[in-house]
């Protein structure tokens, strides 16, 4: 079985908060990181705790997120699933950063406008 990425959702983009997500992508990849399964789960309703629940669930290794409570941040942290936070952009931008090793938290995504 391959390693599960879980990135919340927002329309298309990284969802800019963890506890109002109502729809995420899940991800299984293979040892060489090449995509196996792709699901666009939608929830019941917001819930972090639901949400986290969901991510055991589902033997999550790793959540791409925008904003997450320092609680829940440190909860998944503990149970071993890697926390990449703070990320705004595009969902599958920051999907093959991540595959790549190149996505940090608080990646900003979006290009940059000249002024």
């Amino acid at each position: 079985m391959g390693k599960k990425i879980l990135v919340t959702l927002y329309r298309d983009e990284v969802a800019p908060r963890f506890d109002l997500c109502s729809e995420v992508l899940l991800v299984t990849v293979d040892a060489t990181a090449r995509e196996v399964r792709r699901q666009d789960l939608v929830l019941a309703h917001s819930s972090a705790d639901d949400l986290c629940d969901l991510i055991l669930d589902r033997e999550v290794a790793a959540v791409i997120t925008g904003g997450i409570e320092e609680e829940h941040y440190h909860y998944l942290r503990w149970k071993r699933v890697e926390v990449i936070d703070g990320v705004a952009g595009l969902a599958e931008e920051a999907l093959a950063l991540y595959l790549r090793g190149e996505l940090e938290p608080g990646a900003i995504l979006f290009p940059r406008i000249a002024t």
